[in-house]
This record gives structure tokens, C-alpha cells and sequence, in this order.
């Protein structure tokens, strides 16, 4: 089984939307239901792609904070991507529990925005959650409200294994009547015009080495980007680097949200090494988003509370998470 979760907030450090679904994520995660999470303030250039990943989900979650007016800007946007450019077929079998956190006024609304575009699209709904949080360290202290969240993510599961079934929906109707692929039309003179274009040898290749030379900027600025990623991180980490009597040999593998491969860091007789790739035998595994580890670069967090506060996962000796802070000082 796998869910995918798509966070429509801005990635603040005090969201309780992440809060909600980073617990969520570890209940799922309990149950061996695989997790994918995508940011959708990380991809905002390419949201329209995003309704593509769901076609190897089971259900998915739609979380998002209510600021000041309404679900935000980048869920609205996601939403009219699944409508423009989603599977309907494949969306009808998936299962959506919404997610509406608020800070100020209006979850409920929010949730039921989330519910009416979801069955809309022809999608099978799930009870969702929302609540109202004025202070987010005493809603994480709370005992009640942490097993409401728990319930919640074990109630997707058993929806989804059960497959419960649901009645038919007013919302479907209008799906089927206006869910239809526009065709072009076109008056006798342009079809025309263009059937002289295409008749037109020098006008065809002219086009066709325009696009070849797009294709080619393209490529370049693609090649250059994709070189920039390749040594993303690796300088930060080597500059900042604190030789410590007390390690001598240690292996951390970073996930990195967005990153192909992970960011491996050896520390080996005091020498440091820093590059992007694999190592099965790290001594810990530390998953983080890029906005965490750019506010830990910046020198506004550390690693040791980013993982106190739950913003980042660790998988291995806990105890090395505060040598991480002793060999990198930002």
C-alpha cells in the first residue's frame, strides 16, 4: 500500500500542518504503508506535473494551513492541475483524506473546499481532520489530540485495505458532463492558411531549426542546472568543518527532499569527505527537506533540535545527532 502526502503551506517552522502530518506519516509508516511526501511550495514550477505521481498511490493526503483566508494559493493551483492534466480514470480509485489546519478562522470551510474538488474529480473520500491551533507546543504536548491524529491516519489505512465503498455523488454527474477534451475548431480560411504552412517546404524546415535550437538551449540550461545540483550543500558542509578529537570515524547519509541521491558525509581519521551518492553502511541516515537544512546552514537551527522539534528523521545512534552539531558550525 502507499500514500502519498501533498502539503499545500509555505514550510513554516510553526505550521501545524507539518506537525499533523509528520505524525501521521510515522502511524502509516507503522502499518507498512510506503510514504512519499511532496512540498508543493518546493515545486511550484512544476505543479502541473504533480498529478502524475499519484497514478502508483493507493490514497493520498491533502494537508494544508489556513493562514488568513482559505486552503492557499498553491493547493488551489495543485487542485486545477489535477482537473487540467490528472488521470481521472486512475483518480477514481483513490482514496483523499483531507487535512486543514488553521492558525486564524476557517478550517472546516477549508475541508470541505478539499472534500467538494476531490469528489469532483471523481475521487473516493475519506474522513478528514481539521482543527484550530493557537500554540503549537501545547497542541504537540497534548495526549488527546496526538491520539485523535493517530486515529485518523489508522482510519485511511482501513479505508483503503477494506476499500469501502460509497454512495454516488451529484458532483460525478458533473464530472462526466464537463470533463471532455476541448477540440480545436477552426473557420475554412485558417484551415486553410494552415494547409499552405504545412505545404510550405522552406516554412517547415525554417520551423524545425527554431526547434532545434530551443532544443539545444534548452539542454545547456538544463546541463548547467543539473551541475549546480550536483555540488549543492557539498561546500557548506566541508567549509564549516570542525576536525573533533572525539570522532575519528563516522558515516552520516543525508535524504535530502528533491535530491536523486543522497548526500554522503565520512569523517574518516579527522579528514572530512563530501559528495552525492550511496553507502549501505552509515552509521546514520538523517532524511531532511532543503528549506531545515538551508535554516541550519544559515546558523538558525541545529541539527539537534530539528530533530528534538521533529523537523527532521534519523534513523540509527541518536546519540550521534549532537556530534553533527560539534563537526559542522554554522
Amino acid at each position: 500500500m502507499k500514500v502519498n502526502i501533498y502539503y499545500g503551506g509555505r514550510g513554516l517552522l510553526d505550521d501545524p500542518t507539518i506537525y499533523v502530518i509528520n505524525k501521521m506519516t510515522e502511524v502509516l509508516e507503522e502499518l507498512n504503508v510506503k510514504v512519499e511526501r511532496f512540498n508543493i511550495y518546493e515545486q511550484k514550477n512544476a505543479i502541473s506535473t504533480l498529478p502524475q505521481t499519484m497514478k502508483d498511490a493507493d490514497g493520498v493526503i491533502f494537508a494544508t494551513t489556513v493562514e488568513w483566508l482559505s486552503i492557499g494559493g498553491y493547493m488551489y493551483q495543485f487542485l486545477d492541475a489535477c482537473w487540467l492534466y490528472g488521470d481521472k480514470d486512475r483518480i477514481k480509485n483513490i482514496y483523499m483524506q483531507p487535512v486543514v489546519m488553521s492558525t486564524t478562522y476557517g478550517e472546516r470551510e477549508g475541508l470541505l473546499t478539499l472534500s467538494g474538488a476531490w469528489d469532483t474529480l471523481g475521487g473516493l473520500p475519506c474522513s478528514g481532520l481539521s482543527g484550530y491551533v493557537e500554540d503549537l507546543t501545547s497542541f504537540e504536548l497534548n495526549k488527546d489530540y496526538n491520539l485523535i491524529i493517530e486515529k485518523k491516519a489508522e482510519a485511511l489505512y482501513r479505508t483503503i485495505s477494506q476499500n469501502i465503498k460509497t454512495l454516488p455523488s451529484s458532483s460525478q454527474a458533473v464530472n462526466k458532463s464537463v470533463a471532455k477534451v476541448q477540440q480545436l475548431e477552426l473557420t475554412p480560411q485558417e484551415s486553410e492558411q494552415l494547409s499552405k504552412f504545412v505545404s510550405d517546404d522552406e516554412y517547415v524546415k525554417k520551423q524545425k531549426e527554431d526547434l532545434a535550437e530551443l532544443a539545444g538551449m534548452f539542454r545547456e540550461k538544463i546541463g548547467a542546472s543539473l551541475a549546480d545540483e550536483d555540488s549543492e550543500y557539498i561546500v557548506d558542509f566541508r567549509s564549516h568543518y570542525v576536525p573533533s578529537g572525539e570522532v575519528k570515524n563516522m558515516v552520516f547519509s543525508f535524504i535530502i527532499g528533491g535530491k536523486k541521491q543522497p548526500l554522503v558525509i565520512e569523517v574518516l581519521n579527522r579528514e572530512v569527505t563530501v559528495r552525492y551518492g550511496s553507502d549501505s553502511h552509515a552509521d546514520q541516515i538523517v532524511k531532511i527537506t532543503p528549506d531545515v537544512l538551508e535554516n541550519i546552514i544559515a546558523g538558525r537551527m541545529t541539527f539537534q533540535k530539528a530533530f528534538m522539534t521533529g523537523q527532521l528523521q534519523a534513523k540509527g545512534d541518536f546519540r550521534l545527532m549532537g556530534e553533527l552539531d560539534k563537526l559542522f558550525v554554522f
